[in-house]
């Protein structure tokens, strides 16, 4: 082939034109193509515009428009009852960042706020930071929100209990998620904005925690409120925290939990959605109050071996009252009083209820419990002072799956427990686990059976998940029991499974947790107490979809 000795510069057009065909010359480069967004304003301009806010605590849109359950330290779920789960632990870290930082909340779930909205509202608000909760059911769809605001400028984080024990899984699928807060997140947040901004708090009850929860890594004592600074050195000194460096996950040390919760803040539920907060035969608003941390139980699905292994903190009595006086001038007298067992400590529980009587509260307030926590005196009192229903974990009527699964009570003192609690003018809401190692369909059928047997006002059913963190999940990876190509996002927990556990598939646990379900409901009892709990439309249309759901399984 002849060798073209022409200079680049020449016009060989016609050059071209005539040998296409033969490809005898490559394409030409060109000088430069325009670039058009010189001259184009751009909506997804990194400016921040006034009105703008440091900070932005986010409860993200829901993947499918319908009612998700997210917290920091529980699961993610839909809601089969439309119950709006407070974001209390949104409002708990509002109130650690204030007032040196402007603050907003964001509950798109409460407010029913489609994708497009929330873009708009990102748009709108332009935060310097972006703090989102994660769970395992909805972490495609909340890491959605992660990306648009890193778009936008923002530097993103999450914490709960999906990313606290695959972090290094997420950062790695997620490369919009800049950091992600380890455990109890309170504190490593403030931390981190405060290295990060070159602020000091000016609440000596902040400035407290920080100094309890920073156990120096290496014998280097952390210190908040330096210069600013976005360096390694800065933000391998945050406890708690994982971050980037190059392309790897950095993971530090992890932090010390608070050790006397009084010292936190009290939340700002005042910036929450207050009245689209929604429970079942609740009529109006509601809201929770976390009044302790940690269960000293060692069952192996809960979630809380997560976020607390077997720590217990609880609060004073004192401090509780303090934020129920809050509520009540807010107008709240519906509350859950939140916690991972509430009855952990009984003279907890004693002292608080006597604080309210004393007090002259008029609440009505539910809580959750274990059948081996609670006496006869104890629930009396608990009734006196306005608890109206606990929520009891029962899980299953066979002792050995009990056993196996940690969870250790004696049938006895179910029937027990919950016939005090009746005697004391409490409702009783029954959750059972279907699935649990060691299940079978025999089990299944003694559990429903067992379901009716008992003193229940509302029962329901739930499929064993393992969630990342627990010791079930470890057992469920060990033995191989995960449903072939299952995705966590992908699966609606409530209402499906990852189980697969052989002679009893996924598809059969999935049956028997319908059928459970409308085995118990199915009933004259059953029936007009969930008619006489209906509050809102929400409601009317939650019992016509499980009516529905019922009706076409019995005619499977």
């Amino acid at each position: 082939m002849p060798v073209d000795n022409r200079k680049p510069n020449v016009d060989v057009s016609e050059d071209i034109r005539s040998n296409l065909g033969s490809r005898r010359i490559a394409p030409l480069r060109p000088a430069g193509f325009p670039d058009a967004g010189t001259v184009v304003p751009t909506l997804t301009s990194t400016a921040r515009p006034p009105g703008s806010v440091d900070v932005l605590l986010v409860n993200p849109p829901t993947p499918d428009g319908a009612i998700w359950i997210r917290s920091q330290h529980r699961v993610g779920r839909r809601s089969r009852e439309n119950m709006v789960w407070p974001q209390v632990s949104l409002a708990q870290m509002a109130a650690i960042l204030l007032p040196e930082y402007t603050v907003e909340v964001v509950d798109a779930n409460a407010l029913r706020m489609g994708w497009p909205e929330f873009e708009a509202l990102l748009e709108e608000k332009r935060p310097k930071y972006y703090l989102t909760q994660v769970t395992a059911p909805t972490l495609r769809n909340d890491m959605y929100g992660v990306f648009i605001a890193k778009a936008l400028g923002a530097k993103t984080l999450a914490f709960g209990t999906h990313v606290t024990p695959m972090t290094q899984e997420t950062m790695r699928s997620f490369p919009a998620l800049d950091f992600i807060l380890r455990g109890e997140p309170e504190m490593t947040l403030r931390d981190l904005l405060d290295r990060l901004e070159g602020k000091t708090p000016t609440s000596p009850q902040v400035a407290k925690m920080l100094a309890d929860t920073s156990r120096p890594p290496l014998g280097s004592p952390a210190q908040a409120g330096s210069a600013a600074g976005t360096d390694d050195a800065t933000l391998a000194s945050v406890l708690g925290l994982a971050w980037r460096k190059g392309g790897e996950t950095v993971i530090n040390p992890d932090r010390p939990f608070i050790p006397n919760l009084d010292d936190l803040p009290l939340p700002r539920h005042d910036l929450l959605p207050l009245d689209k907060q929604r429970m079942p035969m609740i009529k109006g608003p509601f809201t929770f109050i976390v009044t302790s941390r940690g269960c000293p139980a060692g069952c192996k699905y809960c979630i809380k071996h997560v976020s607390y292994q077997n720590s217990v903190r609880v609060r004073s009595a004192e401090n509780i009252v303090a934020e129920l006086k809050i509520l009540r001038d807010l107008g709240i007298h519906n509350i859950h009083m939140y916690a991972d067992l509430f009855t952990v400590n009984r003279e907890h529980v004693v002292r608080l209820c006597q604080a309210i009587l004393d007090e002259g509260l008029k609440i009505r307030w539910t809580c959750n419990s274990r059948v081996d926590y609670v006496d006869e005196e104890m629930l009396t009192l608990m009734g006196r002072a306005g608890c109206w229903m606990i929520s009891w974990g029962i899980e299953s009527a066979n002792e050995a799956i009990l056993k196996r699964a940690r969870k250790g009570y004696k049938k006895e003192q179910a029937q027990r427990a919950l016939q005090w609690a009746h005697a004391a003018g409490i409702k009783n809401w029954g959750y059972f686990i279907i699935g649990l190692p060691g299940e079978t369909e025999e089990t299944i059928r003694e559990t429903i059976a067992y379901s009716k047997q008992l003193p229940l006002d509302i029962a329901l059913f739930h499929i064993a998940a393992p969630y990342p963190g627990t010791p079930f999940f470890y057992e469920v990876i060990e033995n191989n029991w995960f449903r072939p190509g299952v995705k966590w996002e992908e699966v609606d927990m409530d209402q499906s499974t990852v189980l697969d556990y052989g002679d009893l598939t996924a598809e059969r646990l999935e049956y028997w947790q319908k059928r459970a379900t409308w085995e118990w409901s199915v009933r004259p009892g059953p029936i007009w107490t969930f008619v006489k709990g209906l509050n809102s439309w929400e409601g009317f249309k939650s019992a016509v979809n499980i009516g529905w759901q019922m009706l076409r399984f019995s005619r499977t």
